[in-house]
């Protein structure tokens, strides 16, 4: 063999692992992303449980706030059918700014207030909202780390070949600063 063949097929082979390592970082990535959504999934999962224990706790101290109790089982139930991270996110929004109201409403209610399964479903939600945040930040880290890679060049070439996409971010939206706030579960 030829030392141009050698050269040509030590190139042919470098490529060859290149575009094996960017794929699989990418998988890697994509993986991660999925992971870090799995696990939003189960921190919102745990949030939608304990409002129906919330709003009966409540219910049963204010009966006559029924609105109340209406726009947090609506804002529930949209939340729970959201699918895309856009979607999810605004579906949050409204049952954060929901279940404000909500405690809005509990403030009313000194026995409420001192009652100790309201004071427990309150410190569990304050709990979940914390780990809700940091799966947040962890998904939108994974996300912002693939997204990169697979605009970065050469990863953009590899990506665009084998048809791989940008994923979204699980943000706020614009005008949305009232829920941007967590939802405040303190007395």
């Amino acid at each position: 063999m030829s030392t141009t063949t050698i050269v040509v097929l030590a190139v042919l082979a470098l490529v060859v692992l290149w575009v094996i390592f960017a794929y699989n970082r990418l998988i890697t990535l994509v993986n991660r992303a999925k992971e870090a959504w799995a696990d939003i999934q189960v921190q919102l999962k745990r949030r939608y449980d304990l409002i129906p224990n919330l709003v009966e706790t409540v219910k049963g101290y204010a009966a006559h706030e029924a609105r109340a109790f209406e726009n947090v089982t609506k804002a529930r139930a949209a939340a729970m059918s959201a699918t895309s991270a856009p979607d999810k996110a605004q579906a949050e929004n409204q049952l954060t700014g929901a279940l404000k109201t909500l405690f809005a409403v509990s403030e009313a209610y000194p026995e409420l207030k001192a009652n100790q399964n309201f004071l427990g479903l309150q410190q569990e939600l304050a709990d979940t909202e914390n780990k809700i945040q940091a799966a947040r930040r962890f998904y939108n880290s994974t996300v912002m780390a693939l997204n990169t890679a697979e605009q970065v060049f050469p990863g953009n070439l590899i990506a665009s070949m084998l048809g791989f996409g940008l994923m979204d971010l699980f943000e706020l939206g614009e005008g949305e600063a009232a829920a941007a706030e967590p939802v405040k579960v303190q007395f």
